[in-house]
């Protein structure tokens, strides 16, 4: 079963276009939430794996940090 929104409190509860209205089609809302359930288990394991080999933990989450601030808009 999906998580739900409880246990995945980063998802909002309404996805919004840029001028502010809300997303009404339920299959982009489910492929955004899924992207975003998939990235937040990816991070979790890349924090994870890193502090079992001994990386330091708030040096990852920086990274991680620094990687989604990157990110560029390509459109």
């Amino acid at each position: 079963m999906p998580p739900s929104e409880a246990d995945t409190p980063l998802i909002p509860k309404v996805w919004h276009a840029p001028d502010g209205t809300a997303l009404s089609c339920r299959e982009k809302i489910k492929v955004l939430n899924e992207n975003l359930e998939e990235l937040q288990q990816m991070a979790q394991d890349a924090l994870e794996d890193a502090i079992i080999m001994g990386a330091d933990e708030a040096q990852i989450r920086d990274v991680l940090r620094r990687m989604v601030e990157g990110l560029e808009n390509p459109y």
